[in-house]
Order: C-alpha cells, then sequence, then structure tokens
C-alpha cells in the first residue's frame, strides 16, 4: 500500500512527519511523493496563517480528484486549534489532532477496516508530557531535525500556536542523546535542535536542564559533527549561554532570532517581549562572540495598527542589523487570537506593497553577506546536485554554496571548499587542494 505525505509549516512539522514516514514504513507502507498515486495521502497541517489552512484544503482536494479511491489523512495544527472547521473538510477522512499524531496509524488502519470517517482530536492539559518519539532516519535528508520542546506560553497577540501546540514541555536529556546516538550511527553529520520555542526547553521544570545543556549534550555525541539549532526568540539567550556556545567548536553559528517588527509600538502591540534596542544587544553579543556567524529572522508587515511612520521604522531597524536574510511576512488575521480584533486592520495591498518595499530593502545586506564569505575556506556540507549544474550544500553558517563541476557521490559528506564568488543567492566554490581534498569534519 502506498502513502504520500504532504507537509506544511515549521522544521517541528518536518521532524514529525518523518517520523510518520518512518512509522507507516515499518508498517508495511511504502513511502511515495505527494505527486504519486497513492493508496494513502496524510497532510501534516500549519495553521499559522490562513494561507497554510488553504493549502491544506487545497491539498486535500487535489488528492482526492487524482486518487477518488485513495484516503485522506489530516493532522497537525490546523485541526487541533480549529477542530469544528477540520470536522467540515468533507475530503478528510481521519483527522487528529496534533496531540494525537502517535495514534494515527491506527486511526488509519480503523478507517481502512471500517470505511467510517475517523476523527480523534484530544484538547491539550496542562502538565502534559513530551510526545515520545526517536527518529532513525530522515528519508531523502543529509541533516537531521531532532525535535527537543514543544509548546509555547508567550501568547504573542497574532499567534495561535499555544492553542494548536499546547503546554511548555522538552525532551529529557538521556532521550535526546539516545536519539543523537541513533542517528549518528545511521550516518548524519549534522543535527538541527528545533522547538516551537527553544530557549523555553526546559521551562516545565525550572530550567533545570536547560537549551545550553541541550546543545552541549549534543555537540558531545560522537559522530555528530555539526550542531544547529532552529528559530530562536531572542529576549532568552543571556551572555553565559552565548559564550558557552562559542565554546562548542562543533556549534553552527546560524541564529535566525525572529524579530517580527523593529518599531517598539508595534512590538508591544504584537505582546512581544523585547525592545529593539533589547534585540540589537543580543545581535551585537553574538557577533561578538562568534567569527562570521549568520543572523536570520522574520519580520511581519501591516500588523493591525501599523503607520507608515511604524514601518518606516522597522525597516530602517532591519537595515541596520544587516540580517543575512530576512523573511518577510504580511499579517495574516487568525480568528481566536486577540490582534484579529485590533482596530485599524490593514487593507491587503498596503501589505503587498510594504512586503515588497522591505524585501528590496534588506536584500542588499544577503548579498554582502554572500560577498563577506569570498576568501574564506570552509566546510560545506554537500546535499544535492544543483539545478545549474555541480552540486550544493552548507557552510557551518548556513551560507548556501554551489561546486560547479563536483559530482553527487559528494552529498551527505563535508568538504573544505574555498570561496572564489557568488552566484544567484549562493557563494560559488571549488574543493580545496586539501591533499587531494580528504572528507573533513567541521571540528
Amino acid at each position: 500500500m502506498r502513502a504520500a505525505f504532504y507537509t506544511l509549516g515549521c522544521k517541528v512539522n518536518q521532524y514529525e512527519t518523518q517520523i510518520l514516514e518512518q512509522l507507516f514504513f515499518d508498517n508495511g507502507f511504502d513511502i511515495v511523493s505527494p505527486d504519486s498515486p497513492a493508496d494513502l495521502l496524510v497532510v501534516n497541517s500549519c495553521t499559522v496563517t490562513a494561507e497554510g489552512d488553504r493549502k491544506t484544503r487545497q491539498a486535500l482536494r487535489r488528492f482526492k480528484r487524482a486518487n477518488p479511491s485513495g484516503v485522506a489523512a489530516l493532522t497537525g495544527c490546523f485541526p487541533q486549534a480549529f477542530p469544528d472547521i477540520a470536522e467540515q473538510i468533507p475530503e478528510a477522512d481521519v483527522i487528529t489532532g496534533s496531540r494525537n499524531r502517535g495514534s494515527l496509524l491506527c486511526a488509519v488502519e480503523k478507517y481502512f477496516a471500517t470505511g467510517r470517517r475517523v476523527i480523534e482530536i484530544t484538547p491539550h492539559e496542562r502538565g502534559e508530557e513530551f510526545e515520545r518519539m526517536k527518529a532513525g532516519r530522515f528519508l531523502g535528508r543529509t541533516r537531521a531535525f531532532v525535535k527537543i520542546q514543544d509548546g509555547c506560553d508567550r501568547y504573542c497577540s497574532y499567534c495561535i500556536i499555544p492553542t494548536a501546540r499546547g503546554p511548555v514541555r522538552s525532551k529529557p536529556l538521556e532521550e535526546l542523546r539516545e536519539e543523537l546516538e541513533g542517528l549518528a550511527a545511521a550516518g548524519y553529520r549534522e543535527a538541527v535542535l528545533v522547538g516551537i520555542n527553544l530557549p523555553f526547553y526546559g521551562k516545565e521544570t525550572g530550567y533545570t536542564p536547560r537549551l545550553i545543556d541541550a546543545i552541549e549534550l549534543a555537540c558531545a555525541v560522537p559522530g555528530i559533527e555539526r550542531v544547529r539549532l532552529g528559530s530562536l526568540e531572542p529576549e532568552l539567550l543571556t551572555e553565559e549561554d552565548i559564550a558557552r556556545m562559542a565554546a562548542q567548536p562543533k556549534f553552527c553559528p546560524q541564529f535566525h532570532l525572529s524579530l517580527q517588527s523593529g518599531c517598539d509600538n508595534t512590538l508591544r502591540r504584537m505582546n512581544r517581549h523585547y525592545t529593539a534596542a533589547e534585540y540589537r544587544a543580543i545581535v551585537d553579543k553574538l557577533r561578538a562572540a562568534f567569527d562570521n556567524p549568520a543572523i536570520t529572522t522574520d519580520i511581519i508587515v501591516g500588523f493591525p495598527g501599523e503607520t507608515p511612520e511604524e514601518f518606516a521604522q522597522s525597516l530602517a531597524f532591519a537595515r541596520e542589523i544587516g540580517f543575512a536574510k530576512v523573511h518577510v511576512f504580511p499579517y495574516s488575521k487568525r480568528e481566536g487570537t486577540r490582534a484579529a480584533k485590533l482596530p485599524g486592520q490593514i487593507p491587503r495591498a498596503v501589505k503587498s506593497e510594504r512586503v515588497a518595499e522591505l524585501a528590496q530593502a534588506v536584500e542588499p545586506a544577503r548579498r554582502a553577506f554572500l560577498q563577506a564569505q569570498v576568501g574564506r575556506t570552509e566546510a560545506v556540507l554537500f546535499e544535492s546536485a544543483a539545478a545549474q549544474g555541480g552540486v550544493e550544500g552548507y557552510t557551518k553558517n548556513y551560507a548556501p554554496v554551489r561546486v560547479p563541476g563536483a559530482g553527487g557521490e559528494l552529498s551527505g559528506r563535508v568538504f573544505a571548499v574555498e570561496i572564489v564568488g557568488v552566484g544567484e543567492d549562493c557563494c560559488l566554490g571549488r574543493l580545496a587542494p586539501n591533499q587531494g581534498n580528504p572528507e573533513i569534519f567541521s571540528d
């Protein structure tokens, strides 16, 4: 029986989909791409924006048109946050929430046995434990995502995630060690520690342990040669944490610090827990502690009440920081959040104009970051063949590098590369003449 998986959203969702793929594969399913004919489609949904909901419905409809007798399963954040709406989607034969993810296989088997729709959505509750899951392999990937934290209680005014993901909970260190040892034995060189709100790792136990303890443990696992972090909320990074990270040779100096706005008035309406000045101070500390770090971010434009002057402040702040990359999003109204009821909702056309203006404004910093890599020799983890020819991969600070003329045999391996130029949104490199350039590790 053929099963396809379609994932929307963050790296946590990607990790969880890989766990589900592994579970279904181990129970006799052949895993195929979402575009292939299949007996089952699993949509692991994201509900951060209304666009995510639309793509979820679209994927289910498309699958049913192409596979009329196939079974469609909907899981993840969308049904967890909006169970009544999810139940109204006629194409979904099986619906589970993010808390019922572990029982998805049983729910699908129940549908195949009875032909009757299965809906299992259990609300989150205080005190629930971290969901036990362990990745053993990641189909088609050279780096391994490892979820170490789930849930959030920050309640940013625009965000539905606390409803979709529940309270803060963290993976025990011993379980993390066991998972990483298994991934190292499977040949993975790089582990990316991900979570819904990573700096809250250990909060439910009084920050004993903390995120830095998980980082140090990961760096100590033999065979794991790189340790990278997923998206971070900036305000919980302390000077001690930064110093301890910088002391780890395997740690990758790439920090995706979610900004959302460079204007203090907007940050207050968003219920973010830092000011632009505090954010700038954290960036300065990271740049002082690490050689050649990359600072990337997300910025929302068109938040309710954002005046032209406030947008200009945010744009100027983004220019000032000089991000290696910025993901720019128009504000998306989410029912069930406080921001959905705020006055001063911005017209779609204005949001589109601001997205384009900000994206253009931060592009020079992106090019400057790539240009700053030229002349350096960096360890590159190669991943796949490049569309323009050659092979492409990433440095420790996540600068994309393409090596023209190199072959696919480099995929999944780490080599020294001399950065010699800049192409279209990537660096250009050549294998360093290092005694025939044997494979090296990043430490």
